[in-house]
């Protein structure tokens, strides 16, 4: 059980507990022990790690978590740990907690050692994890009053203390709710809130913002700066979102376990000037990008709006190869970005991690062919409307995005479309099958990879590519083809005898997608795909996506990831089970940049669209 307060723990090195552990205790965690000076809350201390080591052993080999690790976390302040997948921040954060010792190496939280005294350090210290363990069959109230029991609150102070917190996450009103009924930001919030019962001097927050929408992804921030601001909390916090990592006063960057910098984002930044560019040219979007990857002066290529933001190699003049010749291409110089140097630092060490493209042996349709068709869908559960009334098209080759807050109705729209849920009314049309009667035979048309990684974790990667295979309906030499074709395009191989449960993230991704892929479908549908995802895996897979787009497929995608959006060449953006705009991201942008002067982006255009209607809805 994960709590948000972390209760008391034994000397195991993975630690173990219960409530009333925890509560006979509390007295002895509080005592430094003798000739050591007690840590005095009104200055807190620094975190500090002094060559700190963790390993594990995985499949009998030993995996070096973080090697010789050290730095001196600030109190008082926000401070990110960003790095990609297993770099190693999961790891230190539960090293910090208490929840496993070192190897090697020294840890002093709030001036206690996290080794000798883990129960004076999880006594002062909220942590909240990837999967915080929230109750859903208990109403939110009731999940309150048990991480309050877990952390001893008193009675007499909770209401207040509820009040408060519910008021700061925009969570009055919903006390007598049960937790399994709220969105996923509501959720994320809840959790936050629950870590936050007994205030923390240190909060440690592992990733908190994936997988919700940009509306709760602010009001966490918001939350977070109130609490170093108005209680002078110290927080650590991880992200796989590097625009977050901007909103942190200092960043500590993580690489296979090492520290590779440890200083304010804006300094990071100033390492790559003179070397990010805003590109444009009379191509489309993705023939821009895929022309300017593919020069050797060029280190990253992003898809922004009509343009590609480019960081160079070298700084001074950008002069594409590849590009139509003459005044038609424009080369601006913009001011560098944190995620600029991230990716510029990290490309030249993951150089090994690209994969061949994607090539199907047969390509879909042809473009400009109608191949979803949605009119006046309707998904009741009882008396709620969960989708009321939704119509778009999609196009062949087309990248289509589903937007919407968390319980917009976008989740249950994208599983009727997958033949997953029943529909109540309206008509709806995949590859030219009528999912009323055919759901089915559509659903053998397409290609399906879920949020979270849903293969069978017990089967190593080729049992689960053979069974998914068999399951497509492939037999045969064409079965056999198939499985090669997975194994080498994803290179997947190596770990072809692995279980699938102990691959890295990245590669979890990777074999989602070749099963998506096995029977070569028309459409591709994408339930946040990259969410928790570092951002040179996302780029990977989007190369990938826009491949695949190139050859004909249809993809129709969900993202609460808005610079993923501008990959998509038209977009809904749902509200309330409804469609509230739809349009290309620049139309959608635009229609929220007339009064900024300047481009708005599409965080801003999400945000500022779901407001607008909301205003619209309370005036009518």
């Amino acid at each position: 059980m994960a709590a948000g307060q972390l209760p008391a723990c034994s000397e195991a090195r993975t630690r173990r507990h219960t409530p009333g552990y925890l509560m006979d205790h509390t007295a002895t965690a509080d005592r430094p022990p003798p000739g050591e000076p007690r840590p005095d809350p009104a200055n807190p201390a620094p975190l500090i790690l002094d060559g700190v080591r963790k390993t594990f052993a995985v499949d009998k080999q030993e995996l070096t978590a973080l090697d010789g690790v050290s730095c001196t976390i600030r109190p008082a302040m926000v401070t990110g740990l960003i790095g990609p997948d297993g770099a190693g921040k999961t790891t230190l954060m539960r090293l910090c907690a208490g929840l496993l010792t070192p190897d090697a190496g020294v840890i002093r939280v709030l001036g206690f050692d996290a080794v000798r005294e883990p129960l004076a350090i999880q006594a002062r210290i909220g942590y909240m994890p990837q999967r915080f363990g929230l109750y859903e069959d208990l109403s939110v109230r009731e999940n309150l009053d048990l991480y309050a029991d877990l952390q001893g609150v008193e009675a007499a102070v909770r209401p207040e203390r509820y009040r408060e917190l519910l008021a700061m996450a925009g969570l009055e009103g919903v006390g007598n709710r049960l937790a399994g009924r709220l969105s996923g930001g509501m959720k994320q919030k809840l959790g936050l809130v629950c870590t936050l019962v007994r205030p923390p001097n240190l909060l440690l927050l592992d990733e908190p913002t994936v997988g919700v929408d940009p509306v709760s992804r602010r009001d966490l921030w918001r939350i977070v700066y109130h609490l170093v601001e108005a209680e002078g909390m110290s927080v650590l916090l991880s992200t796989a979102y590097l625009d977050e990592a901007e909103r942190c006063a200092e960043v500590v960057l993580l690489h296979r376990g090492h520290i590779l910098g440890h200083d304010r984002p804006e300094n990071f930044s100033r390492r790559v000037a003179g070397r990010t560019w805003l590109v444009r040219a009379p191509l489309p979007k993705r023939a821009l990008q895929r022309a300017l990857s593919r020069d050797p002066a060029v280190v990253d290529a992003l898809i922004l709006g009509k343009a590609v933001r480019v960081v160079s190699r070298e700084p001074g003049a950008l002069r594409p190869t590849g590009l139509p010749a003459g005044d038609a291409v424009e080369i601006v110089e913009v001011a560098p970005r944190f995620e600029d140097y991230f990716v510029a630092r990290l490309k030249d060490k993951e150089a090994d991690r690209e994969m061949a493209r994607i090539t199907l042996g047969q390509v879909a349709g042809h473009g400009g062919q109608e191949v979803i068709a949605v009119d006046n869908l309707v998904r009741r559960f009882g008396d709620f409307h969960a989708v009321d009334r939704v119509s778009f098209r999609v196009r062949n080759g087309e990248i289509f995005g589903l937007l919407g807050a968390n319980g917009a109705g976008k989740t249950t729209t994208f599983r009727m479309l997958c033949g997953l849920l029943p529909i109540s009314s309206g008509t709806c049309s995949v590859a030219g099958v009528n999912l009323r009667t055919a759901a089915a035979a559509a659903r053998a048309r397409i290609g399906y990879m879920a949020q979270k990684f849903s293969l069978y974790g017990n089967l190593t990667v080729l049992h689960n590519l053979k069974f998914f295979s068999s399951a497509y309906g492939l037999c045969g030499t064409r079965r056999s083809r198939q499985i090669e074709w997975a194994l080498a395009t994803f290179d997947l191989g190596p770990f072809a005898a692995t279980e699938s449960q102990r691959l890295p993230l990245g590669f979890k991704q990777r074999l989602a997608l070749a099963v998506a892929l096995m029977h070569e479908p028309e459409v591709l549908f994408l339930d946040e795909p990259t969410s928790g995802v570092d951002p040179l895996a996302r780029r990977e897979f989007w190369a990938q996506i826009n491949s695949l787009a190139d050859q004909g497929v249809t993809v129709l995608v969900t993202t609460h990831f808005m610079e993923e959006a501008e990959y998509c060449d038209r977009l809904v953006i749902m509200a309330e089970g409804r469609v509230l705009a739809e349009g290309t991201p620049e139309e959608l942008k635009e229609r929220c940049g007339g009064d900024r002067g300047g481009e708005a982006t599409m965080e801003d255009a999400f945000i500022g669209l779901l407001e607008t209607g909301r205003q619209a809805r309370g005036a009518a």
